[in-house]
């Protein structure tokens, strides 16, 4: 599977995620301390309000504060649908996978670039997921590819505390498993009683 269809998957699964939540899980904890079901997704969409700019090749001093804040506004799910059709059709652009993304971490691929995306939609589709009761299972063949790319880079994410440590896992752990575990969540979380 190639990149872009990876990135749409992933996309589509945190999509479909944030369809299930119901009025009354917005407040509800999630796997990520201090985030509740509102912040996360909040985050996961300026996450994908910033890929449009970005991949049209904007710099974060250009863009500014008006990703700042709350993104999800009166109507969360209608929000999340739109914006990431428009991120979609951003990374489907032809030639903006060929480009070069202005990040904060520096000048990068906008391919690499998208392989962050991907972990982002995976990851916290799965937090989402746990949290409000929806089935975690993710997409095989994204996880992998996630996996894949996330082996060459975890040291780094780690000393950049961009990620929390790992979580051991079993080693017969599913590939789903040990991909949350190395992005530090435990496979096996569920909601406080």
């Amino acid at each position: 599977m190639d990149l872009l269809e990876t990135y749409r998957r992933s996309l589509a699964e945190f999509v479909d995620r944030v369809e299930q939540v119901t009025p009354g899980q917005w407040s509800d904890p999630t796997p990520c301390a201090d985030w509740d079901v509102h912040t996360l997704v909040n985050h996961v969409v300026t996450e994908d309000r910033w890929t449009v700019p970005l991949l049209a090749g904007r710099t974060i001093e250009e863009i500014g504060d008006r990703f700042d804040g709350d993104q999800l506004g009166d109507d969360p799910i209608g929000t999340a649908r739109q914006v990431a059709s428009q991120a979609e059709v951003a990374a489907s652009h032809p030639g903006a996978l060929d480009a070069t993304v202005h990040l904060s971490a520096g000048e990068t691929p906008a391919g690499e670039y998208l392989h962050q995306l991907v972990a982002e939609h995976l990851v916290h589709g799965w937090d989402l997921a746990v949290a409000i009761g929806a089935d975690p299972r993710l997409d095989a063949d994204a996880v992998a590819a996630c996996a894949r790319w996330f082996a060459g880079r975890a040291a780094d994410y780690r000393s950049g505390e961009l990620v929390r440590p790992g979580v051991d896992v079993p080693a017969d752990a599913d590939a789903q498993d040990r991909l949350i575990a190395v992005f530090g969540r435990d496979p096996d979380w569920t909601p406080p009683a």
